[in-house]
């Protein structure tokens, strides 16, 4: 059974996992609040479009690479995002970043994921927003992170990875930011580490 984890709780994944992991996936869910009829009139509700991304950092937390709507894949092969999705709609992940551990260079010592409203769109539209992390060789959720803190914010500094003595700590963010790209969230997710 996965853990939910609350803000700066930590975990190893290795323990929560029982065994190595050789890769995971983040994945991103999230719905529009529904509006009634008249909050259509007025403009509520509809899609919500929020980008997942992944800021891989050095041990001196100095950016290596960034993955995210424009960047589907990392430099060097290691990390794949699935694709924007722009609506929220349906049930399960709406966006997912598959990281091969294994792959990863030895030099990316951190992986920060984030979470934007490109759009512009505030958090006070969207509900049932989470993060998880599955273990990609079986597909069973190690922990999941509810971003449910709703208000005038567009972006979130979500969770980290950090490579710690050959395992991977996941460490639960959420902090809340008005950036609307991955490029504006890289100095707050620095700053989430320290």
């Amino acid at each position: 059974m996965a853990l939910t984890l609350s803000k700066q709780q930590s975990i190893s994944l290795e323990k929560t996992a029982g065994s190595a992991l050789s890769s995971i996936s983040l994945g991103l869910g999230w719905d529009p609040v529904k509006a009634g009829f008249l909050g259509k009139l007025m403009g509520s509700g509809g899609a919500i479009d929020l980008d997942a991304s992944c800021i891989l950092l050095d041990e001196g937390l100095q950016p290596v690479d960034l993955v995210w709507f424009r960047q589907l894949k990392s430099q060097d092969g290691s990390i794949k995002h699935s694709g924007d999705n722009r609506t929220g709609d349906g049930s399960g992940d709406d966006e997912t970043i598959h990281v091969d551990l294994q792959r990863l260079p030895a030099a990316v010592k951190h992986l920060v994921f984030t979470v934007n409203s490109f759009t512009g769109q505030t958090f006070e539209k969207v509900e049932n927003a989470y993060c998880r992390i599955v273990n990609a060789g079986n597909k069973s959720e190690l922990a999941r992170f509810n971003l449910s803190e709703r208000g005038g914010h567009t972006g979130i500094v979500m969770a980290s990875l950090t490579r710690e003595n050959g395992d991977w700590q996941f460490k639960a963010i959420g902090k809340t930011t008005n950036g609307r790209t991955a490029d504006d969230l890289v100095t707050l997710a620095v700053q989430a580490l320290r």
